[in-house]
């Protein structure tokens, strides 16, 4: 590991997040670190891992301990995130898009709703994911078709989500969906679901990728399905768009921590390479054409850091925080994808081999400046924002 200046992810917790954070260290070197370049380059579902992150508890890392989750605060769980994406990023998609789901249940669902589905969701036993991006609409939530329409105590929903992340092994899917069409502003139309699969409800595809193997992301198509009225998120229509936004609070928190980790891992391994590889009879990290890139890489990582920390500081203090999370979003993944270019052009065609990670840092972290709101919609939301808090 590179010594930095800032906190490392792992110092500075309480006694018990500590722990937990040491039984994730041990098993990502033990029963994950081994076995990465199979299961991502195979794009294979990583089975036995998911079973060992159910004995850790991180599908319930953020769930209160009322509902049998560990209750982590945001910022122990962005350390998490942190970590893992070190060594691994595609597995923290598959607990991260859990979690926003019991996130949404769990700040604005009924009680009848928390107490179904949280204790599972706890578990991984019941395994979610958010649907909310179509095939004509990402960014722009508003421009969703997906209808569900009230039939007496049931929803009729149809309509295709898309680039669904655990849409293939997940079990339930908070739903972003049009109860009422005509609605202006058209956010007041929109209403949030909590759909299990069944008849109507089909899983068209798994949809490839460049990078961020591993984890499935698919298209669902629903055609006349049917859903229980119960299932509508907090019992009132109208109200998917907040609910929406208020879990990719902490979705972008996650994805600046998991630039966080790709950003201080291509760092790492370049450092030590730097020192190993030698041109010109001498290191070259002495070279100074690498050494300048070696401090541009830890000044991102510092930067990308400090960032996210205080978004997960303010989130878990009940703060809006959507602009500490666009900045933490938009530095720590940017930082992911220029220290991951760095990185390859330090290694020279090492990076560029199979073999060294370098590669996967190369094709994991274009991800992170367009998940969860592209990086040129967090640059609006930051201005809006900075606007909004300092009227004069």
């Amino acid at each position: 590991m590179v010594a930095t200046t800032a906190p490392d992810a792992l110092r500075n917790t309480p006694d018990e997040d500590g722990d937990i954070l040491d039984s994730i260290g041990r098993w990502l070197e033990r029963d994950v670190r081994p076995h990465v370049h199979a299961l991502e380059h195979d794009d294979v579902y990583p089975h036995e891992m998911v079973e060992q992150m159910k004995a850790l508890g991180l599908f319930g890392a953020t769930i209160a301990p009322d509902y049998g989750g560990l209750g982590l605060s945001a910022t122990t769980y962005a350390r998490i995130v942190q970590r893992v994406s070190e060594v691994w990023m595609s597995l923290t998609g598959i607990f991260n898009s859990h979690l926003i789901m019991a996130a949404c249940i769990q700040r604005v669902g009924t009680e009848e709703q928390k107490r179904r589905y949280l204790p599972g969701m706890a578990r991984g036993e019941v395994r979610g994911g958010l649907a909310l991006t179509e095939p004509d609409c990402g960014t722009d939530l508003q421009a969703i078709r997906t209808r569900a329409v009230r039939d007496g105590d049931t929803y009729v929903v149809n309509g295709t989500k898309t680039w669904i992340s655990n849409g293939i092994h997940g079990h339930a899917f908070a739903l972003l969906v049009k109860t009422d069409p005509s609605a202006e502003p058209r956010h007041r139309g929109m209403s949030m679901l909590i759909v299990e699969k069944g008849p109507g409800f089909t899983v068209s595809r798994k949809l490839e990728k460049i990078g961020y193997k591993g984890i499935d992301s698919a298209e669902l198509v629903f055609e006349d399905f049917v859903v229980p009225a119960a299932a509508l998120i907090g019992g009132v229509e109208g109200r998917g768009m907040q609910t929406a936004l208020g879990g990719l609070e902490l979705g972008r928190i996650n994805i600046a921590a998991r630039g966080c980790g790709i950003a201080k891992a291509a760092l790492d391994e370049s450092v030590r390479y730097a020192q190993l590889r030698k041109t010109f009879g001498k290191p070259i990290a002495e070279h100074q054409a690498i050494a300048l890139k070696l401090a541009e890489m830890a000044m991102r990582t510092e930067a990308a850091i400090a960032l996210t920390y205080n978004a997960a500081r303010a989130y878990d203090q009940g703060q809006r925080c959507d602009m500490e999370a666009g900045m933490a979003k938009y530095t720590a993944s940017e930082a992911a994808l220029a220290n991951a270019t760095d990185a390859m052009r330090i290694h020279g065609a090492y990076g560029y081999s199979k073999e060294f990670n370098i590669e996967r840092y190369y094709r994991d972290a274009p991800l992170l400046c367009i998940g969860e709101g592209t990086n040129e919609m967090q640059k609006i939301i930051i201005a809006r924002q900075l606007v909004e808090r300092n009227r004069v």
